[in-house]
């Protein structure tokens, strides 16, 4: 399945990530640009000598371009050209609070406008080519957001488990009855921004008590790089991001039917973050959407075991090839 594509194996990968991906990460180009409110946004490219295109990352929460070391390596490799920037509040992009491990946005427009002035300033001037859109988690949300406002700047548009809907871990009314309680202690505290019950610092989860991956290699090699850049570790969320998905992802439901952009939508079959129904829901009205489901994944698709990760792989580059 994999004979015409160059794809990193995970059983290679204790190897190959010091001898092959390290190495070529060395010529990632920095950059950085103002956001919206001047929150400083911090991108990264790497441009492929003879490149057959360009994709463009857009990454879920608490996540950074350091994670992403091994896909970059792995679309490089297939001739790709690659950009990838930190959404603001997280990564090495500027933080909009006093404790930087807080995950705040005041509504996904931020991240939306941060990203369209990435494009403009950045990715149009160093591609040769229309660029690809590959999206994962809340980089889903940012991702839809973005192609029904500009639809014409991605050729096709690639959901990794998109964050559609959250599965909460309780109902809904509830979560709408302590956002209110929640705001209303943080004003009478005199603390406008605050973590969401439940949420704190960022922690380094052991393996064995994630839900994010059956690959224990590959979550290693991705914690081991957020313990060695403590600057880019963020906690839980804040009442005010979670005010500002919930919003986003009612909007993304309302505008679905209008997506004009050719999209794949790969579902983590077993996903204990996402809400998948919810997902069905948004890929049901979208127009010129096909979705493959990966059964038995966790929500980690782009570092799941390669039974799984391949998969996704394939069908993610050969989308970007249609017409």
């Amino acid at each position: 399945m994999t004979d015409h594509y160059l794809l990193s194996q995970e059983t290679q990968l204790q190897h190959d990530y010091p001898a092959l991906i390290c190495p070529l990460m060395q010529k990632l180009q920095y950059g950085e640009f103002m956001g919206v409110d001047k929150v400083n946004i911090v991108y990264a490219f790497l441009l492929h000598p003879c490149p057959i295109g360009s994709v463009v990352i857009s990454s879920g929460r608490i996540e950074c371009l350091l994670k992403y070391q091994e896909l970059i390596y792995d679309l490089y490799q297939n001739g790709y050209c690659v950009f990838i920037h930190d959404h603001r509040g997280q990564g090495f992009s500027g933080r909009m609070t006093d404790n930087s491990h807080m995950g705040y946005v005041q509504d996904f427009t931020d991240y939306v406008t941060d990203f369209k002035i990435f494009y403009d300033t950045v990715i149009k001037l160093k591609s040769e080519y229309q660029p690809q859109l590959l999206c994962h988690s809340m980089g889903g949300a940012i991702g839809a957001l973005y192609v029904h406002a500009y639809p014409q700047d991605f050729g096709h548009v690639v959901f990794s488990a998109p964050m559609f809907g959250i599965r909460p871990p309780m109902p809904a009314w509830l979560v709408t009855g302590l956002l209110r309680l929640n705001e209303l202690i943080n004003t009478f505290s005199g603390k406008p921004t605050a973590y969401f019950f439940g949420q704190g610092n960022y922690e380094n989860i052991h393996f064995a008590d994630s839900q994010l991956t059956h690959s224990e290699v590959r979550y290693r090699l991705f914690r081991e790089e957020y313990e060695r850049q403590p600057r880019v570790q963020l906690g839980g969320v804040t009442c005010q991001w979670l005010k500002a998905a919930r919003a986003a992802m009612d909007k993304i439901e309302s505008l679905a039917g209008t997506l004009s952009i050719p999209a794949l939508v790969l579902q983590a079959g077993a996903d204990q973050v996402v809400d998948n129904k919810r997902q069905d829901l948004v890929v049901a009205s979208m127009p010129h959407c096909k979705k493959v489901v990966i059964k038995g994944a966790k929500h980690e698709l782009l570092m799941e075991e390669d039974k799984y990760r391949m998969p996704c792989l394939v069908a993610a580059l050969d989308f970007f090839k249609q017409p």
